[in-house]
């Protein structure tokens, strides 16, 4: 792996193993989190392939961009809907092309990178505790941003905390989270 000191920065590139802990795109800024154990990936926001340690100091991503906005929702989500047995409060999202649905109980749905998260999403774009859903005792559904590095997205635009409503669509990292009320 290559290691390349940028302005008293080290410089790590795509390819090589990147340690424990949060690296910045030197091209863009995206911020990761990674793993012991994890490679480094290119740059999810812009294809770069040079990434430096990330410092707590450096300003916070709350100003980011959705990295691409949804066109519209995938096919499979009116089958999913199609399908469900009872009413209640749900999240969608495709994992390897298939889709997942996932019953939001009352309280706190914690998602995240963690093995320990309710919603388990394992990809470096996502923090290990990346955000959370409350289904508050009236049944209405919030999302919060439980201090991630790449922020919390609802309908393309960052938000610390926001209500939720049917069809209401979440990016975390690289994945996209469909809220369905039946």
């Amino acid at each position: 792996m290559d290691v390349v000191v940028d302005g008293g920065a080290d410089v790590r590139d795509t390819g090589g193993f990147a340690a424990v802990g949060s690296l910045v795109c030197v091209g863009c800024g995206y911020s990761i989190s990674l793993s012991a154990g994890d490679d480094l990936p290119r740059c999810p926001a812009c294809g770069g392939s040079r990434f430096r340690r990330a410092s707590m100091f450096e300003s916070s991503t709350v100003a980011a961009d959705a990295i691409t906005a949804a066109p519209s929702p995938p096919a499979w989500l009116e089958e999913v809907r199609a399908e469900l047995g009872s009413p209640g409060h749900y999240v969608a999202y495709a994992e390897d092309e298939a889709p997942v649905l996932v019953e939001l109980q009352a309280g706190w749905t914690r998602i995240g990178r963690s093995g320990s998260a309710d919603i388990c999403l394992d990809d470096a774009t996502v923090s290990r505790r990346h955000a959370l859903i409350v289904r508050t005792p009236e049944d209405e559904l919030r999302a919060l941003d439980d201090r991630s590095l790449n922020g919390l997205f609802v309908n393309g635009e960052q938000v610390e905390w926001a209500p939720l409503a049917d069809g209401d669509e979440l990016e975390i990292g690289r994945y996209r989270l469909y809220v369905i009320q039946a």
